[in-house]
């Protein structure tokens, strides 16, 4: 017997948005549900239709095979098979203790969390500059949280509408299987793990029981916080839900990460700094002032005849260390600046400086031209 086109089955066109998609399918599976039609034979394998058709089409990418391919899409396990647990799908409708848009942590978002479950952790990422590492910052943020609906008190059901046990799993939530030597169990696919099912769902948060919202938390982050850091801010996640939850919220993960600074690299609690040093400079000795992490400028001595690469430490002038009251260090890479743009009178002089110079003004191109010179020698021999 073929199958039916799930478009039909939910009664949607096929550009239909998820929305829709949702409004129809909560519609039909309410009208087929077993316990809402004990006398009706029929009602629980157009149960099983409706979750089907919705488990393909509210998946962008099994819809999308879906409209190229049809029922073929999913045959002989294609797209990882088309069906989903109609209790999964059925409880991702009709509420669940996690998450709608923001980041829940650990896939918590829009399944029904089972009897006993504490709130969804939720996951914050910031973005903050390496002079905010270094020093430290209170800041706050906006969190969208879930909160129990104040329509429906956390229960997910209409005003007046009643909470009824399955008859499935008797309430207990959870239904076996035998399978040869073993028993399997699992949520009931009726009630999603629940024990029950609301008849009439709240309007205000669909059934769900939560909804989101707006949340100003102040946060510490501490000096010396480095790239990937997480600050767990236990309690300010996810309200267990009304029903079935344990009373006990989620918590807040703060992922921090640090932008690129155009000036400093950092490696731990050291940073390090390219500085562009005149030739003159390098070449006669001087002083050449640098600026450091906390705002101010380091001045560095500068040894005649310095060369590009050559290392200036200046201690203490790194990053912060977490929790401690000490600092990383600072190195500075000299990279020694060749004039350009020459006006006359500097290029006539750098010409009497070069006719002036000899091997023992630039030992390193010596020593180099040497090796060159022996190279070659070698293979013409």
């Amino acid at each position: 017997m073929s199958k039916r086109d799930y478009y039909e089955v939910l009664g949607v066109d096929r550009g239909a948005d998820d929305k829709t998609l949702k409004s129809a399918f909560r519609k039909k599976a309410m009208e087929y549900h077993p316990d809402r039609n004990p006398d009706n034979p029929e009602a629980e394998s157009k149960f099983k239709e409706i979750n089907e058709a919705y488990g393909i089409l509210s998946d962008g990418d099994k819809r999308a095979a879906y409209d190229r391919m049809g029922h073929r899409a999913f045959e002989q396990g294609g797209m990882g098979g088309g069906f989903q647990d109609f209790g999964d799908i059925f409880s991702q409708i009709f509420g669940g203790g996690g998450a709608g848009g923001f980041a829940d942590m650990f896939g918590g978002g829009g399944r029904r969390q089972t009897r006993g479950q504490r709130g969804s952790d939720l996951r914050y990422e910031m973005e903050i500059s390496l002079e905010e590492a270094f020093a430290g910052k209170d800041l706050e943020i906006n969190v969208p949280i879930a909160e129990n609906c104040d329509r429906c008190d956390g229960l997910g059901a209409e005003p007046g509408a009643s909470i009824e046990t399955c008859s499935t799993c008797d309430g207990a939530g959870r239904v076996r299987t035998q399978q040869g030597f073993f028993t399997m169990e699992r949520a009931c696919p009726t009630c999603g793990g629940q024990g029950e099912y609301v008849s009439d769902p709240c309007r205000q948060c669909d059934g769900s029981g939560q909804s989101r919202v707006e949340t100003e938390l102040d946060v510490n982050i501490p000096a010396g916080v480095e790239d990937g850091t997480r600050i767990r801010l236990s309690g300010q996640g996810d309200a267990a839900p009304r029903r079935g939850g344990t009373g006990q919220r989620g918590d807040l993960y703060i992922f921090v990460s640090v932008k690129p600074h155009d000036l400093f690299e950092r490696d731990g609690a050291n940073l390090y700094c390219r500085a562009p040093v005149p030739m003159t400079i390098a070449a006669l000795g001087g002083d050449v002032e640098i600026p450091t992490i906390d705002g101010g400028r380091s001045k560095i001595k500068i040894p005649d005849g310095a060369q590009s690469g050559k290392r200036m430490r200046l201690r203490g002038k790194g990053m912060s260390v977490l929790r401690s009251p000490q600092r990383g260090d600072m190195y500075v890479e000299l990279a020694v600046e060749t004039p350009s743009k020459l006006n006359a009178r500097q290029r006539e002089l750098l010409e009497e400086f070069a006719r002036e110079g000899g091997d023992e003004i630039s030992p390193q191109s010596k020593n180099f031209f040497d090796k060159a010179r022996a190279f070659w020698d070698d293979l013409v021999d």
